[in-house]
């Protein structure tokens, strides 16, 4: 017999109840009774604030993931175009497409790389409709009949149609210098008329197919008519002369995008604060302006043109 069993048997006093030990409480339930209790106002703050901490240290990491993925998408978007550009080029006898249409020769239009001129007005089709477009260019074909290629992906201008907003179809422009407007110098005379206008693709020798731009993405109050037009008073050497025309896209981190002559495309960074300035939202901007000095121009007009030599 164990002693636990001669103690349950000792007899007790006449008349008197046997007596119970108070039954130990389990370990678990004393811990369970300090954590049912909840948290404390402290301790809610402190864990909003560790929360807080965090997302200010990895939301600034997702923004530059996301712009760094969106300036790869639109690097990649510009790769397409320069390539289908190239294919129509194989196939035509080396010859050019025009980066815009001579307005005083309609018939130039046809033989534009792409047909409508971008601005705000709902009642101008090639804003917001790719059939006015997009799809009557020569090049639509050998881009694949894709529209997502025509517009960088953090260009999010729209144009309200019957209070509809819809989204604008083209942010890329042509060097204007490819073709120029209609194969003339579109009446600005000699401060374009003294620079080369490329006819065929074999000319570009003068700048270097792998210097020389082919497409570039324009911010949306600057885009109008397919070129980018850029402005080559003082080159070379004369930079209190530099000056816009038109003005580049800086959708990526201050930075734009550019496909070349010979297929590659990159991220030009812009140096000078001159170059960015704010957009103003569904409005032209005023892009004709002086900006001496400014080593963004040089760059641009390194990669535009090369003067017109006379014989």
């Amino acid at each position: 017999m164990t002693s636990g069993s001669r103690a349950a048997s000792e007899p007790h006093a006449p008349g008197t109840k046997p007596v119970r030990a108070p039954a130990a409480e389990p370990v678990h339930s004393a811990r369970l009774s300090r954590f049912s209790r909840g948290f404390t106002l402290i301790e809610l703050l402190v864990v909003v604030a560790i929360i807080a901490i965090l997302a200010s240290l990895l939301l600034p990491s997702l923004g530059r993931a996301k712009l760094k993925a969106r300036g790869m998408q639109c690097l990649n978007n510009q790769k397409q175009m320069s390539l289908a550009w190239r294919m129509y080029v194989e196939d035509n006898n080396d010859g050019l497409l025009f980066a815009s249409e001579d307005p005083a020769n309609p018939v130039t239009e046809d033989y534009t790389w792409v047909k409508g001129t971008m601005d705000f007005d709902p009642n101008n089709r090639a804003n917001w409709d790719p059939d006015v477009g997009l799809k009557r260019s020569l090049l639509w074909p050998y881009c694949g009949k894709n529209l997502l290629i025509w517009k960088c992906p953090a260009d999010n201008s729209m144009v309200v149609v019957n209070r509809v907003s819809k989204p604008r179809v083209r942010s890329t422009s042509m060097n204007v210098y490819l073709g120029g407007w209609g194969g003339t110098d579109g009446g600005w005379g000699r401060i374009v008329s003294d620079y080369r206008i490329f006819r065929r693709y074999s000319e570009l020798n003068e700048v270097g197919h792998s210097l020389a731009f082919v497409f570039t993405d324009m911010r949306e109050d600057s885009i109008d008519m397919g070129n980018f037009a850029v402005n080559m008073a003082g080159y070379p050497g004369k930079a209190s002369a530099y000056g816009f025309w038109d003005l580049p896209g800086f959708y990526h981190g201050g930075s734009g995008s550019f496909a070349f002559a010979d297929g590659h495309s990159e991220i030009k960074r812009w140096l000078d604060p001159r170059t960015i300035p704010p957009i103003k939202p569904g409005i032209g901007y005023p892009d004709r302006f002086n900006s001496p000095n400014n080593v963004d121009i040089a760059w641009l007009q390194d990669r535009a043109t090369r003067p017109r030599v006379i014989r």
